[in-house]
């Protein structure tokens, strides 16, 4: 596939070329979601290995399956010869090291912890591919379906714990609080002075149970929700309290993923609006 607006090449170095539309090689499921609504086919020489397996991937399926991946030695993508390579910053840093002593332009890119970090994340990996535009395109789309998901004027936030496996909860200065916020939620644990990565006992949830539970248990190693305490049969006991799904892929990328979060966060909301009785039975039927 041709690059937009290539120069012809008698009139451009290989470095005005590369700074136009270079090619590309990605090491983070995050930024390989958003790096594949933005860039050209052609410039994505490899997206990282996770990408290509469904417990890990935080991109449409079909678009990981359509690009060549790799496990992000420095040997590999050295073979590649990117003109850029996005990594995360908890890089090794003896493999950055490695990169820039090779000649390699490593661009490292953090973990958003709002919608407007992640914002600046597209615009940055977009400016960097040479498709700003797309960038803007893609945070538009968020945008929109943000507002999509947002609750009702006046509707009341509904308590929620977001519970990973082990009892683990996100506090507040994470993504995935800030979602909550945006579409109708109130963090049950970061109203409780818990932090990220705390644990949330079992004792504790049914001592004072929130209104809803977001079950995200599922591992990447299993695929399943196979946590004995995300399962308990005591949770069953929590009449008001009820029970939600929510794929743990959802939790920590941006980018296209906020999509599929915020569509998530709205359905659970929509199905048993707040005030109404609920129970502690699982709600099913999450999107994917």
């Amino acid at each position: 596939m041709a690059l937009h607006g290539c120069i012809p090449h008698t009139n451009a170095t290989p470095e005005a070329r590369a700074q136009a539309h270079p090619t590309l090689v990605s090491l983070n499921p995050c930024t390989d979601a958003i790096l594949a609504e933005v860039a050209d086919p052609a410039q994505i020489l490899a997206i990282s290995h996770y990408s290509k397996d469904p417990r890990s991937s935080s991109m449409d399926a079909r678009l990981a399956s359509a690009l060549p991946s790799t496990r992000g030695t420095v040997e590999e993508v050295l073979a590649l010869k990117p003109d850029l390579v996005l990594g995360s910053t908890f890089i090794d840093p003896a493999t950055a090291s490695a990169y820039k002593r090779l000649g390699l332009r490593l661009e490292t890119i953090g973990m958003a912890s709002t919608v407007e970090a992640s914002h600046e994340q597209i615009r940055q990996i977009a400016g960097l591919t040479g498709h700003p535009d797309r960038g803007e395109a893609l945070i538009n789309r968020i945008d929109a379906a943000l507002a999509a998901a947002a609750p009702p004027p006046g509707a009341r936030p509904i308590a929620t714990v977001v519970w990973q496996s082990g009892g683990m909860v996100p506090g507040d200065g994470t993504l995935i609080a800030d979602l909550l916020r945006r579409t109708g939620y109130a963090n049950f644990a970061a109203a409780r002075g818990l932090g990220q990565a705390d644990l949330l006992p079992l004792e504790k949830m049914l001592a004072d149970p929130p209104e809803l539970i977001l079950v995200a248990g599922q591992t990447a190693e299993t695929g399943k929700g196979d946590d004995r305490v995300l399962g308990h049969p005591a949770l069953e006991a929590l009449k008001t309290t009820r029970r939600a799904t929510l794929n743990p892929k959802l939790l920590y990328c941006g980018g296209p993923t906020l999509i599929t979060a915020a569509q998530r966060l709205a359905q659970v909301r929509n199905s048993s609006p707040a005030g109404e009785g609920g129970s502690s039975k699982m709600v099913e039927g999450h999107l994917q």
